[in-house]
């Protein structure tokens, strides 16, 4: 019967007798499983910040009404050339309105839909924006704003004044961060509104929009959805696209594919609308744990090595142990135990620093004109990776300490003792 109270004292001895090959040893364990806490927290993080602010502006589907060729040229209604083949250059776009027809029923029958979690209304206008002698074309989008709120990270992306001050002002805008700075407006300026026809509307500036897309910023801005009508000379009842939020985002495909044979639109999943992102988010993943992995595996070796040099260093202790008594299982156990409890020890310093160093960068101030509600560097404080630190730390010195140890058990006493 195995004497566990004997073997952890000669262990303990065994380590605190060459204190310094086993700090090192620690050490070993403790940076290693520090560095991929540290590594995997921060670039996990980064990589849900940037997913945030991309996918947060996409809604999971998208209706709208495509303009598009027709698909039959009047030719193919002559029943005189049904049987030949007719080829049309230079083929142009049908005549078809923006709008969604019927597009209050439908918003109506989506918000009963058990999987749907939201549907916002939207027109885009194109317009041109004009503060004295300075015209920027671009687009207004009318929205219910309380509702793109409840739905998505909007309010995170006003930088100045509040939803509340939109949507209580017919005659109010959420001006993008790009178009104020170029036309050098604030809160409570006035902004010239002209339509494609020529049209000339004032709106107030209640508000400062910036998603972070440069792009976006530079020539959209947001108003109330009635404001917009009255602008374009519509009725209540033009809508040019339905954003569409659901519980469940994995059901969007299927889902889009539903809504496209219902109501006879064009309708966008969040997959295709976004598909360069999801190809960039994958790389980006893949090169996060790739190096993680790499990172655990260096220490792995390190380990090992440290622990076998240990072994080696104690080859007469090994000797004299046989000798007085104890067996080659004994011996194995006694080393094995070391190499435990420095993965234990080192496992958990470790995590403790991982968790020093996040906590660290997590609170590092992190300013940037694209990201105005991102005021520190993002950590991810998963617990999995932990779990996963800790795990290593304990496999990796198991095996580091296992196989020195089998070495050490197959020992012959009487060889190292006669130094042969």
């Amino acid at each position: 019967m195995t004497n566990w109270k004997v073997i952890l004292n000669i262990a303990k001895t065994h380590l605190l007798t060459k204190l310094k090959s086993t700090a090192t040893a620690t050490l070993g364990v403790t940076f290693g499983i520090g560095a991929y806490i540290t590594m995997v927290s921060f670039m996990t993080g980064l990589n849900t910040m940037l997913d945030d602010l991309m996918l947060n502006q996409t809604p999971h589907i998208h209706i709208y009404n495509e303009i598009e060729p027709s698909t039959k040229q009047p030719i193919s209604l002559f029943n005189e050339f049904e049987d030949a083949l007719n080829i049309v250059h230079s083929v142009r776009p049908k005549q078809s309105q923006l709008k969604i027809h019927n597009a209050l029923p439908i918003l109506d029958n989506l918000k009963k839909d058990e999987n749907v979690k939201g549907a916002t209304p939207q027109i885009r206008a194109q317009i041109f924006y004009i503060s004295g002698s300075i015209e920027i074309g671009g687009s207004l989008i009318g929205i219910d704003v309380m509702e793109e709120v409840r739905l998505s990270n909007f309010r995170d992306n006003i930088v100045s004044g509040t939803a509340e001050a939109l949507r209580n002002n017919d005659n109010g805008i959420l001006l993008g961060s790009g178009l104020a700075k170029k036309m050098s407006l604030a809160i409570g300026d006035r902004v010239q509104i002209s339509t494609v026809a020529g049209n000339m509307f004032p709106l107030k500036i209640v508000g400062i929009y910036q998603s972070g897309i440069a792009e976006i910023d530079n020539v959209q801005s947001y108003a109330n959805l009635k404001t917009v009508q009255r602008i374009l000379g519509e009725a209540n009842s033009y809508i040019t696209d339905i954003n569409v939020k659901l519980f469940d985002i994995d059901k969007a495909v299927s889902m889009t594919k539903i809504l496209e044979q219902q109501y006879a639109f064009k309708a966008t999943d969040i997959n295709e609308a976004n598909a360069q992102f999801e190809t960039g988010t994958s790389i980006r993943n893949l090169i996060t744990y790739a190096v993680s992995i790499t990172l655990l595996i260096v220490a792995g070796f390190g380990i090992y090595n440290i622990l076998n040099m240990l072994i080696y260093e104690k080859m007469k202790d090994i000797a004299i142990l046989k000798a007085t008594g104890f067996s080659g299982r004994d011996v194995q156990l006694i080393f094995m135990s070391q190499a435990m409890l420095i993965g234990v020890i080192g496992g958990v310093l470790g995590l403790l620093l991982g968790l020093g160093l996040s906590v660290l960068i997590d609170n590092a101030p992190f300013e940037t004109e694209a990201l105005p509600t991102i005021t520190t560097y993002p950590v991810n404080f998963e617990i999995s990776y932990y779990l996963v630190g800790i795990a290593f730390a304990l496999i990796s010195t198991f095996i580091a300490g296992y196989l020195p140890s089998k070495k050490a058990k197959n020992i012959d006493p009487v060889r190292i003792i006669r130094g042969t």
